[in-house]
């Protein structure tokens, strides 16, 4: 299995959006019932999603990021989401800490639908490894924006050291790599295209979008390169040839072991499926 490379927001009050939100070649579609939608909006919002999710035939992932799970609001978004098919998983804002997933355990019971976990806060980031462990936790998330406006952050650079807090978390609980936030100017493709270069050199891998044009750039940053494939090819025709997962010595001279082979496999196997989905 390899991680999703883009999933994309729509807001959950224009349902003539979510077909073309499901064609955009995003991995995953993002109903969303909060940012994207205006507080007289809100009820309005959850019935399309309710209906649309009720309706599903096929396509792309369907997730659906609710309201602060804190409020009357959001704890309502868990109770009309519980009661449908289609759902993939719920994505949860505002998580604090342990304690803010009881109210997912209490609305969905023995249904074992996953949560993409938002950690927006420094209380969230401080307790982010039991969060990461939690059983119903399936990946998490840095909601960027919350966490400088409350730490006072004016350089990028210093979100650097909370990201790899994040993904050290993310891996030690053995979840799938932390996706990046969005990037909020959708014009910017140049500025997408690094910023997902440096992500990706922080073990960062995937990235939310909001709007359909940025899906391309995304999944072309973190499509393995020529040179990657080519390596990876070598590590794997290497493998096979010894016939094991042990440590062997490539035709260059290097060693590599078990955790090098399997990152060669998993880097053909994203190349393969982003190759197929064009």
């Amino acid at each position: 299995m390899t991680p999703p490379v883009c999933s994309l927001y729509v807001p959950g009050d224009r349902p003539e959006r979510f077909g073309k939100a499901a064609a955009s070649g995003a991995d995953i579609v993002i109903l969303d019932l909060e940012d994207a939608v205006g507080a007289d909006r809100k009820d309005v919002a959850r019935e399309n999603v309710c209906a649309h999710l009720a309706e599903r035939r096929s396509g792309p992932e369907l997730h659906v990021r609710i309201n602060d799970p804190a409020t009357e609001r959001g704890r309502a978004d868990l109770a009309a989401l519980a009661e449908l098919p289609g759902l993939d998983a719920v994505r949860v804002p505002k998580i604090h800490g342990v304690r803010d997933l009881a109210v997912v355990d209490e609305a969905f019971g023995d249904r074992p639908t996953p949560v993409q976990a938002l950690l927006e806060s420094a209380r969230g980031l401080t307790d982010a490894a039991a969060i990461c462990a939690h059983p119903r936790v399936a990946g998490v998330g840095l909601g960027e924006q919350d966490l400088a406006a409350e730490l006072s952050i004016t350089d990028q650079r210093a979100f650097d050291h909370l990201r790899l807090r994040l993904v050290l978390a993310a891996a030690a609980a053995g979840l799938p790599p932390v996706a990046m936030s969005v990037h909020a100017d959708v014009h910017d493709e140049a500025g997408l295209r690094a910023s997902c270069a440096h992500g990706r050199s922080l073990g960062m891998f995937g990235r939310s979008a909001i709007h359909p044009r940025q899906v391309p750039t995304i999944r072309a940053a973190f499509r393995p390169t020529p040179e990657e494939i080519a390596r990876a090819g070598e590590v794997v025709a290497a493998a096979e040839q010894h016939g094991g997962e042990g440590a062997l010595a490539l035709p260059d001279g290097r060693f590599v072991d078990a955790p090098i082979i399997a990152k060669a496999r998993s880097t053909l196997a994203l190349a393969d499926r982003l190759a197929e989905r064009g």
